[in-house]
């Protein structure tokens, strides 16, 4: 449990690239908490989960022909609905012993802008200086390689702005997901590569191992 949140809720978060099956994956855990807990988590999504951050999702996933979105500002924008979504939802819920559920986290961010835009010096400033230190008790990183996993992102229909990115920004994004999965032990990979049984059945099996 981190020390932010003194109560018995835990914070659990699903990242992934695109196509990893974030969505099954985040439905499985849901229902094993509620099983486990007798009450359903918070559910949270990033970017969104307030009224603000979801108006910010908007302005990250749509492409402006007349007024590209720049690296920077999209950063920026993360995190300004990280901010919002972390103080008006997650900390509150788990205060009263909640547990929570999101769909990406602080993770993504160090993944995609710090990794696949290269702004590592910008996104580290800006984690620190608005989460200080607050993070997930356990992070469940769905791993895939991006060539399979675009190949399955298509398939759901059309792609957003981040989505259109070429193959080389999701393979320095891959990287980095794996680099930090590497040096924390709350971080934990899956192979989504797998059939969605076998992933599940390796999830479970992490879920397990926590104190509940």
């Amino acid at each position: 449990m981190n020390t932010n949140t003194p109560s018995n809720g835990k914070f659990i978060v699903i990242e992934g690239l695109e196509g990893a099956g974030k969505s099954s994956a985040i439905a499985l855990v849901r229902d094993f908490i509620e099983k486990h807990t007798g009450k359903a988590p918070v559910c949270t999504r990033e970017p969104g989960g307030t009224p603000l951050a979801e108006q910010m999702r908007d302005l990250v996933k749509v492409a402006h022909e007349s007024d590209p979105l720049c690296d920077e500002a999209e950063c920026l924008l993360f995190y300004a609905a990280r901010a919002q979504l972390v103080a008006n939802v997650i900390k509150p819920a788990l205060a009263k012993g909640d547990w929570v559920l999101g769909d990406r986290h602080n993770l993504s961010s160090l993944a995609y802008q710090g990794g696949g835009r290269g702004l590592m010096p910008l996104v580290s400033a800006i984690s620190d200086a608005t989460l200080k230190g607050f993070k997930p008790d356990l992070t469940l990183y769905l791993d895939i390689e991006p060539k399979l996993g675009l190949e399955r992102a298509a398939r759901r229909g059309e792609l957003d702005r981040i989505e259109n990115q070429e193959i080389a920004f999701f393979n320095r994004t891959r990287a980095t997901f794996l680099e930090f999965a590497g040096a924390d032990d709350s971080i934990k990979i899956v192979d989504a590569s797998q059939t969605m049984a076998e992933v599940h059945k390796d999830i479970i099996a992490l879920l397990q191992e926590l104190s509940w």
